[in-house]
């Protein structure tokens, strides 16, 4: 499972004062993907939807665009009205080819992935392109036949999807790909300069492993009451810990035996016990979350994913969190295991298919290819997004960005050598999903022993699997 190695380097979404503060986390079984959905609407104010691609394109027009018919895509998608990279898109698009009209559906976000479903079983049905949020809605579509195998134009068109740094053969379906991704997010390590400089702590680096990421934690932590610095937080949802274990590309949450997870729920029970890090009950039952935890100014360290960048710097920008306490901030690569390769990270997806009722498949899956492609990409890092395929200009565009970390740490931190979905393409992913959480949780409020509860996960999912 090694991929390519690929460079993924944040794009604009810490454009100064493009993005308001994330939104409050959700339940425990809340993904990255989960987290990027739901803060969609405070991404940035709906005035940056036409960018500087709009006109980009239209200069263009007469190299790019195709001189036939007139055509309109039905384009299925959430939160139109709140989310500027939709529009920003369609723009661009229909400027570089005037001939296409794209019509976009707002389905909303809360149920997106089952009113899509419902919508593509149904016999009216003519959605031409529809946006996939997550892989559990993409296995139920590829399920019903309702999306088309894309292989064919992907061959015909020449595109390679190394590219996309390996995500792609984690969605692929009995040989098949049925959409390309467009947006991308994925984890690292955020740490607050200001606690290790007290300390007097060398700063975490781009290359630590688990043991070595745990003794940091240990060196700056002070269990001191009234005064107490954790040296590191885990949030609730279970891709905080659990998913450490998938990082050296053997296993993944289908496996069906879950042994590999034990020495990460040992490190954080571990921490917990001693005071490193806050107790999983108490932030359960607290409801705090990670954003606070950061902003608070008493953690060290915090793995979490790359949205919570343009939160970061917006909020301090605006002055709702204290600059004075975590506005010193740098981040770093995931720590990884012994002998696996540093940047090796957790990663989520938004992606685009083309149904297998559209009568312009053809003309539907141009436009996939160019969302996906490096236009699209421009597009989306210029409305404050993470485009799935980075290249120079892209990168570019977070140089010199004002409440970017400067430290070449930080910006080393961007590139990823290993990126793997936290949740891969499974029929039956779903049920798998349920099952890992109720046991997390059930390990984390020690209601059960770490090797009772993976017990429980090995032989509720066996089941599933049929094993």
């Amino acid at each position: 499972m090694k991929k390519k190695v690929v460079s993924v380097l944040l794009t604009a979404a810490m454009l100064t004062g493009l993005l308001a503060g994330c939104g409050a986390g959700g339940g425990d079984t809340q993904t990255a993907a989960d987290n990027t959905a739901d803060t969609a609407k405070t991404e940035a104010p709906a005035d940056t939807a036409q960018t500087d691609s709009t006109a980009d394109a239209a200069d263009t027009a007469d190299t790019t665009a195709d001189a036939g018919e007139e055509v309109t895509l039905k384009w299925a998608i959430w939160d139109k009205d709140t989310t500027p990279y939709w529009q920003a898109l369609k723009d661009a698009y229909e400027a570089a080819n005037p001939n296409v009209t794209l019509e976009m559906v707002d389905l909303g976000s809360a149920d997106y992935m089952t009113v899509l479903a419902t919508e593509l079983s149904g016999s009216g049905s003519d959605f031409d392109v529809v946006t996939i949020k997550d892989v559990p809605g993409y296995a139920t579509l590829v399920s019903k036949n309702t999306l088309e195998p894309l292989d064919s134009y992907i061959s015909a068109a020449g595109i390679d999807l190394s590219q996309y740094g390996g995500v792609d053969k984690q969605v692929t379906v009995d040989g098949s790909l049925y959409e390309l991704p467009f947006r991308n997010d994925f984890w690292v390590v955020f740490y607050n300069k200001d606690i290790f400089d007290a300390a007097n702590v060398p700063y975490p680096t781009n290359d630590m492993t688990f043991e070595e990421y745990d003794a940091l934690a240990r060196q700056v932590a002070d269990p001191t009451f009234g005064s107490q610095i954790y040296g590191t937080h885990f949030h609730t949802w279970r891709s905080a810990v659990q998913l450490f274990g998938v990082l050296d590309g053997k296993h993944s949450i289908l496996d069906g035996e879950y042994d590999f997870f034990k020495p990460y729920y040992e490190l954080v029970l571990n921490e917990e016990n001693d005071q490193i890090c806050r107790n999983y009950a108490d932030l359960s039952a607290e409801g705090l979350h990670y954003s606070a935890a950061f902003s608070g100014g008493d953690v060290a360290m915090m793995n979490m994913g790359s949205w919570f960048i343009s939160t970061l710097i917006s909020n301090i920008q605006s002055g709702e969190y204290d600059a004075s306490l975590c506005g010193n901030w740098g981040m770093v690569k995931y720590p990884h295991a012994e002998g696996v390769e540093p940047g090796s990270t957790l990663g989520t997806i938004t992606g685009l298919s083309v149904t297998s009722v559209s009568d312009h498949k053809d003309e539907a899956f141009k436009f996939v290819e160019w969302v996906s492609g490096a236009e699209g990409a421009k597009v989306m890092a210029e409305t404050g997004n993470f485009p799935a395929l980075m290249n120079d200009e892209v990168a570019g565009i977070i140089s010199g960005l004002e409440g970017f970390p400067t430290d070449a740490e930080s910006k080393e931190a961007l590139s990823v050598s290993n990126l793997y979905l936290e949740v891969p393409y499974a029929e039956n992913v779903s049920e798998i999903n349920d099952i890992l959480d109720t046991y997390h949780k059930s390990i984390m409020n020690q209601e059960m022993s770490i090797d009772e509860g993976i017990a429980k996960m090995n032989e509720e999912v066996g089941k599933v699997l049929g094993q």
